[in-house]
């Protein structure tokens, strides 16, 4: 059974930083693409960033480029957003979704994660001004 397991979400003021987990279990996690996704309140599922694990690819919404890094432990199983120099706008709920990596990292943050075929349960951020 595919499982993804979100959490270190919090609160935070603006300028500060929170990194996000993402623990994946009951797949091949080399070999399947694995995103961070957002939703703000009122708004559509929008990408953040992916690592497709199969092509070594990485992509990052141009709104987080510079400011958040993902990156991956496969021993643990684990993806990671490092997020720093947050700001309002990026207040949330925040998923980690994952596919079987057939596309890239870009189409996966383009398109808010369409396609992929599992999701973890979300964790929210939210950053006052």
């Amino acid at each position: 059974e595919v499982q993804l397991q979100a959490s270190g979400g919090g609160s935070v003021q603006a300028g500060g930083s929170l990194r996000l987990p993402c623990v994946a279990s009951g797949f091949q996690f080399d070999d399947y693409a694995i995103g961070w996704f957002r939703q703000a309140p009122g708004k559509g599922r929008e990408g953040v960033s992916c690592i497709n694990n199969r092509d070594g690819t990485t992509d990052y919404a141009d709104s987080v480029k510079g400011r958040f890094t993902i990156s991956t432990d496969n021993a643990k199983n684990t993806v990671y957003l490092q997020m720093n120099a947050l700001k309002p706008e990026d207040t949330g709920v925040y998923y980690c979704g994952t596919d079987s990596g057939v596309r890239s990292a870009h189409y996966y943050v383009w398109t808010g994660g369409l396609g992929m075929d599992y999701w973890g349960q979300g964790t929210q951020v939210t950053v006052s001004s």
